[in-house]
């Protein structure tokens, strides 16, 4: 019997933490042992709404808990993508459907904290959302990076240009401190799935149409309309990059990406370059390599198990 790799998500759920999330449920090969949301593309109560939603329509809602965090960022104003992600976060895809779910009383960095020290060595971290709450969560329990098995965030850009400034990833920038408190707090193992390779992981209309389930076809459809059609405003590319997907992704299968270990910090004072991810290549600040960062992707494959997995037998029965 195959051991399933034990994860936490954290999540802001827009359109591509939604697909990040059904990537991870349909799998089969991860425990989900909760879902952690947080202020970032949207609204706490929206990215909890929202996250119950896709829960509820992948009929798992009463398996997988979620569980409340930050509604803001540490120290910032919080900055919502509503252009991108829809006044709903998800594109207004499962605006009609009923919610029956509701997240647990604890807070999101107790939950992190509890599972992870009871289980050390053993639970990945999966953030695609700002790092509010690891950052919470490393302030009351600094031993947390002694026993998280790894972290992997999708967040930054360290050869290219940003998606929310010139030079800043929307996640870095919309915490930087948070950011530098994870990246500074000495994770043994941190794996870094930047801009890089997330735009390289691109999902096109004709991608959709291989999904065979319509219910999940229909949603993945509709929830990334305009999110492609702000793509291709941007980028000039009629698809949209798996950007969220891509972190599970690399916990699914670490030889999706290659990776490189360097040294990685955020800048926090700039009133240029707020949020960048600035990565040592050459070692001239002289500090041990605290992220392997990811540099290039086998976005084919990626893409191959992303299908795959959506259209995996333990769902295609939804609504059929």
């Amino acid at each position: 019997m195959t051991v399933r790799k034990k994860v936490i998500l954290d999540v802001d759920t827009g359109v591509d933490d939604a697909l990040a999330i059904m990537l991870a449920v349909t799998s089969g090969e991860l425990e989900i042992l909760g879902i952690t949301t947080v202020s970032g593309n949207v609204s706490l109560d929206q990215a909890t709404l929202n996250t119950c939603k896709i829960l509820e329509l992948l009929g798992v809602s009463g398996q997988i808990p979620v569980f409340r965090g930050a509604g803001q960022p540490l120290v910032r104003d919080s900055v919502f993508e509503h252009r991108v992600h829809g006044s709903d976060g998800i594109g207004g895809a499962l605006a009609d459907m009923t919610v029956t779910k509701r997240p647990e009383a604890e807070r999101a960095e107790d939950f992190i904290i509890r599972q992870v020290l009871a289980q050390p060595g053993e639970v990945t971290l999966i953030m695609t959302a700002p790092l509010t709450n690891l950052a919470r969560a490393l302030h009351k329990c600094p031993e947390l990076t002694q026993h998280a098995a790894e972290v992997i965030v999708m967040g930054g850009v360290v050869q290219s240009f940003g998606n929310i400034t010139p030079t800043a990833e929307y996640n870095m920038y919309v915490d930087p401190e948070a950011a530098k408190l994870v990246l500074a707090a000495g994770f043994p193992r941190l794996t870094l799935v930047g801009l890089d390779v997330t735009r390289k992981a691109l999902l096109s209309a004709d991608d959709i149409g291989k999904l065979q389930n319509p219910v999940i076809r229909d949603y993945v459809e509709k929830s990334t309309a305009d999110y492609r059609t702000r793509y291709f405003e941007r980028n000039g590319v009629q698809a949209c990059a798996l950007h969220d997907p891509l972190a599970v992704g690399v916990a699914l299968n670490r030889s999706f990406v290659t990776v490189r270990d360097y040294f990685v910090d955020v800048e926090t004072r700039s009133d240029l370059c707020d949020g960048q991810t600035v990565c040592d290549f050459q070692n001239r600040l002289g500090r041990p390599a605290n992220a392997g960062v990811c540099l290039e992707v086998d976005a084919p494959a990626f893409l191959e198990c992303f299908i795959h997995s959506l259209n995996s037998n333990s769902f295609n029965s939804l609504n059929q």
